[in-house]
Order: C-alpha cells, then sequence, then structure tokens
C-alpha cells in the first residue's frame, strides 16, 4: 500500500481551465430584440416588394406568388443555417455589422437586377420565374436570416435560460415579420413605389449595419478588428448599386397599388393611347374618338351591345373592370344616356383614365372603387341590361370572379333578355376558357363562344368572349353585327358545336376553381 503523502501541486503551475464565456460578449437585450426584429421584418417587406418587381416581366399569377414565396423561405433556411454554422466558428460580434451593410447593398441592387434580367426573362416560363424571383430575392433575404442566430449565440451566456431566450427571440422575429407583412401591404404599397420602398430598406439595413459597427467595435474595444476600411469599401459598393438603381429602365409611368402602368401614344394615330399594365397591352382609346374600337374583343363586344339595343337607345350596363375604360366611353358615345357602372379594385387607375384617357365621371359613367365580386352583391336585381366582364389580375381573370357562384350573380342583376359578355384570355390546350363556358352555362341557359378560328382549333392563343343569356340568343343577328364590325375572321359557337368544344370541362365553384392551374400551357 502506496503511503506517499498526496502531491502538493503549486497554484502557479496548475493547468488552466477553461473559463465561462464572460457575460460582455451578450449584446444588451433592448438590442438584440431590434437587431432580430428589423432582420426578420425587412425580409417580408422585401419579399412583398419583390412581388411587385417582378409582375411587370413574368405577371402576377398564383405561380409567380408561390416562386416569390418558395425562394423567400429557401432564403430564410438556408442564411438561418449558414448563419448559425458562422456564429460557432467566429465571433458573431464581428459578422453582425457586415451581414447588415451587404444586405444592404444586395436589396440595393435589388432593382437593377430584375429590371435588367426582367427584359431578358420576359414572360411567365416556370424556369424564367424561378430565376428572376431568386435574383431578387435570395441573396438579401439570406444574409438578413443569418442574423438571428448570431444574435442567439451571443445572448446564451447561461445554458440554464437557452429555451427562454431562444422562445423570446423567435417570437421577437416572428413580430417583426407580422408587423412588416401588415405594414407593408396596407402602408407602404399604397404611399410609395417599389423603388422608393426598395432603396429605403437598402439604406436603413447599410446606416444599420454601420452604426452597430462602430458600437461594436468600441464596447469590445481591442478584441475586435477596426471596421474601417471594410466599412468603406463596403459603402463604396452600397452607393453604386444605389446609383445603378437610379439609372435602371423602368417600365412604369405609374405604379399603383396593383399595377405597374404607363399610357403609351400610338405613332400611327396622333390621338390613340395604349393604357399597358405590367407590360401586357390592356386598353386602347381615341381620345377624339370614344366610338373606336380597336382591339378584336372590344369590337366582338360592341357587336354584342348591338344586339341588346341598336344605337342610339340608352342601356344600364355594369362593367366588371375598368382598364381603360374603353367600353364605357363607347356605350356613352353611341348610346346617350346609357348608365354605366364601373367596378374597378384599383382606385389610381381610375384616376390615370381621368387624367390621360379623357375618363369623364358622372350620371353617365360613375366609377365605384372596390372588388367586383363585392360590389355587384350591392346592386338590385334585374337592374342592368348589359353586364361586360373584363376583368384581368396581369392576363388572367381572378378566380373569383369565374366561378358559378359569381355567374349567378351576375345573373341575378340582369334584366330578362339581358346579356352578359365575359372576355376571356387563353392558350392552348385551351382548358380554361372550356372550364369557364362550362361555368356560365351552369347558371345561363343560352351561351355561346366568339373567337378567331384559329383560336377555337386550339391552334393560338386569343381573346374569347362568352355570350350568355337567360332568354335565347339573337344569333344570326349576331353573326351579322360581327361580319360587320370585326376587322378580321370570328367564330360564333353556339349548340352542338359548342358543347363538343366544352366536351367535359369541370364547373369551377367558390371550393375548387384552379384558374391558374388551368392556364398552365405545360
Amino acid at each position: 500500500m502506496d503511503s506517499s503523502p498526496p502531491e502538493v501541486v503549486d497554484a502557479d503551475t496548475r493547468p488552466e481551465q477553461p473559463e465561462p464565456e464572460p457575460e460582455r460578449r451578450a449584446l444588451p437585450p433592448g438590442l438584440a430584440a431590434t437587431l432580430v426584429f428589423l432582420a426578420s421584418g425587412a425580409v417580408l417587406v422585401l419579399e412583398t416588394a419583390s412581388l411587385r418587381l417582378v409582375g411587370p416581366y413574368v405577371g402576377v399569377t398564383l405561380q409567380v406568388t408561390s416562386s416569390v414565396i418558395g425562394v423567400a423561405l429557401a432564403a430564410i433556411a438556408y442564411g438561418a443555417w449558414i448563419g448559425g454554422w458562422l456564429a460557432d466558428r467566429r465571433d458573431p460580434r464581428a459578422l453582425l455589422a457586415p451581414a447588415l451593410v451587404l444586405a444592404g447593398i444586395t436589396t440595393a441592387l435589388t432593382l437593377p437586377i430584375v429590371r435588367y434580367a426582367g427584359e431578358v426573362l420576359r414572360g411567365g416560363a416556370a424556369v424564367g420565374i424561378l430565376l428572376l424571383t431568386a435574383l431578387a430575392i435570395f441573396l438579401p433575404a439570406a444574409l438578413l436570416s443569418s442574423i438571428t442566430p448570431m444574435v442567439v449565440k451571443l445572448q446564451l451566456a447561461d445554458l440554464r435560460r437557452t429555451g427562454q431566450v431562444v422562445g423570446r427571440l423567435s417570437s421577437i422575429g416572428t413580430l417583426g415579420a407580422i408587423t412588416a407583412t401588415l405594414g407593408t401591404g396596407f402602408v407602404l404599397v399604397a404611399a410609395l413605389p417599389s423603388s422608393a420602398i426598395i432603396i429605403s430598406l437598402a439604406v436603413l439595413l447599410g446606416l444599420t449595419g454601420l452604426g452597430l459597427g462602430v458600437w461594436l467595435h468600441r464596447r469590445a474595444g481591442s478584441n475586435l478588428p477596426r471596421p474601417s476600411r471594410a466599412t468603406a469599401a463596403l459603402a463604396v459598393l452600397g452607393l453604386a448599386g444605389a446609383s445603378f438603381s437610379a439609372v435602371a429602365p423602368t417600365p412604369c409611368d405609374v405604379e399603383t397599388a396593383y399595377h405597374c402602368a404607363s399610357v403609351e401614344a400610338d405613332p400611327v394615330n396622333s390621338t390613340g393611347r395604349l393604357l399597358v399594365l405590367n407590360s401586357a397591352w390592356h386598353s386602347y382609346v381615341d381620345l377624339n374618338d370614344p366610338a373606336h374600337l380597336e382591339f378584336a374583343y372590344t369590337q366582338w363586344l360592341g357587336a354584342v351591345a348591338d344586339v341588346v339595343a341598336p344605337a342610339g337607345r340608352a342601356v344600364d350596363a355594369v362593367h366588371l373592370g375598368g382598364g381603360g375604360f374603353t367600353m364605357p366611353r363607347y356605350l356613352t358615345a353611341t348610346r346617350p344616356g346609357t348608365r354605366n357602372e364601373v367596378y374597378e379594385i384599383d382606385g389610381e387607375l381610375v384616376e390615370l383614365g381621368r387624367r390621360e384617357l379623357d375618363v369623364r365621371l358622372g350620371p353617365e359613367l360613375r366609377a365605384r372603387v372596390g372588388d367586383a365580386r363585392m360590389l355587384i352583391g350591392e346592386r338590385p336585381r334585374g337592374s342592368a341590361d348589359l353586364v361586360i366582364g373584363d376583368a384581368f389580375g396581369h392576363l388572367v381573370v381572378p378566380w373569383h370572379l369565374a366561378t358559378r357562384e359569381m355567374a349567378a350573380e351576375v345573373r341575378r342583376i340582369v334584366r330578362p333578355g339581358g346579356i352578359y359578355a365575359q372576355n376571356v384570355i387563353d392558350h392552348p390546350p385551351l382548358r380554361f376558357i372550356r372550364a369557364e363556358v362550362a361555368t356560365v352555362a351552369a347558371e345561363f341557359p343560352h351561351v355561346a363562344l366568339i373567337a378567331p378560328p384559329a383560336a377555337i382549333a386550339g391552334e393560338q392563343g386569343a381573346n374569347f368572349v362568352i355570350v350568355a343569356s337567360d332568354r335565347t340568343l339573337p344569333l344570326e343577328v349576331l353573326r351579322q353585327q360581327l361580319a360587320t364590325s370585326a376587322d378580321e375572321p370570328v367564330t360564333l359557337l353556339s349548340g352542338a358545336a359548342l358543347d363538343e368544344f366544352v366536351d367535359d370541362a369541370m364547373v369551377l365553384t367558390d371550393e375548387y376553381a384552379p384558374v391558374d392551374q388551368l392556364l398552365a400551357t405545360a
């Protein structure tokens, strides 16, 4: 048995034990909460604004909205993952400020990137939609999403409070996202153009990052490297990004709450004006001749109006969608005393029409700003001779205006013998127009379809006009009117031929109306 005395170890020679991370490494709770709130909210501001940025090039469809949300969620996931990985390998205090400044720079660069790339990727192809939304969102959103795990790492000084710290910061981040979503949707988009929102966000992030870097360096002293050269270089890049944003081409004359709108002069007709919404031709008006109908589908609608009432006889007309107010101006010019009521969701579009398209509101033309589905419910039963459906979100009829329930509302307000004429755009394989004809026919016993022959044959995309009534349609009279008023050959489909065209297409309802999927070409 070893009875030797225990070895005495001098205190100065004992192996050095790891010390717990000092409390000073943590950020003040208020600052930590502010950074998480700002970073999470900025992602949602960017997401909402980006939907408006890409809209003029790829439309505002369900696929575009899904792509924006999906890319933003992917950026959040990868940003949080990478931010946590870096926080375990580097002092997060040295990473926070550069991440914010870089997020500001990439946010500023979103404008020129989207506007230059959008011209190349213009259209509704799935690959182009995903690529453009990724260019708009992914990098700045990923950088912003890396902030939260870095802040969490700094605040975990006491493992006994891990759940409390993580839960609190997660809650604050969620509140930031909610605040940004509501604030952007209800306030910012209505008050500022998308470019102003993006630039303001970029400046806010950049200044926050610079201020945080200076504060952290002063607080940590020599524990953190001086940020002056790096931040100066980043600031120069940020200014360059902002300058590119200023000179980047923009497709908008006016950015409304719903559209990127512009009015273009017709190079052939000095008084002709073309209304362009999200880079799509929407309406054509002649300032000196309101009876002029340029687009083929408006000529067809004019022929339908002639069937409802001969020229010179006033009618009561309801228009679902205003746009350039082509048809209300036409009816007022050809049928004095006509009472037009227009339901237009975009109030700024109404003002644009008054300023540049000679829209004159008064007893014969009343514009109500709001959703047509809501407003039509306020219209008395049997109060309209003619209802014209011409509401679009980009090139797509809003799904809730394409259902059987909506058709029932239209039938409710149409007088006996009145007509519902609905403009629809579709492309081969023509699944949506078939479904929409079936949907209208589920409520109206008499239905016909006007379209170019090649479109009926499924050879090209085109406008289609559905004509419906509760009484027998005067088809021969309508054919004669179409032959007289239409500049190009047109087919009027009815009876057995229309049934064969529709085949077994579904009836769209409020319960199930996959409009965007039916319009997909692949």
